[in-house]
């Protein structure tokens, strides 16, 4: 959580993210990457181009928030890596997710075939 922030405000903040931005951090769950690795994914998923002016200044707004930090690879290459509140944040969503889709035990069984065929 970001000095001098309230829980409360910190799931507000996450709970305020754009759907954009929670796929940055899902993303980011992966492993650290560089923008141009992070562009790639969300290109790929979007199945469309992702332009710099879209991805960095979301990239930044991140960091400021402290889900992700941001250091450098080298003079021109930034990495990404999500943080513990960033990581918090994500499981805060699935939990809010997953309680709204698993209504019965069929759908539990849905989502625990989804987790088994991707691990």
């Amino acid at each position: 959580m970001a000095e001098g922030q309230t829980v409360a405000e910190a799931d507000n903040v996450v709970r305020g993210l754009t759907a954009f931005q929670q796929n940055i951090l899902v993303i980011l769950a992966e492993e650290p990457m560089y923008g141009l690795a992070i562009k790639s994914h969300l290109e790929t998923y979007y199945g469309t181009e992702v332009n710099h002016g879209r991805l960095y200044p979301n990239l930044d707004d991140l960091v400021e928030m402290g889900l992700v930090e941001k250091s450098e690879l080298d003079k021109r290459t930034n990495q990404y890596e999500l943080t513990d509140d960033g990581h918090a944040a994500l499981l805060d969503q699935f939990d809010w997710m997953f309680s709204k889709f698993v209504t019965d035990d069929e759908r539990a069984g849905e989502l625990g075939d989804l987790i088994d065929a991707n691990r």
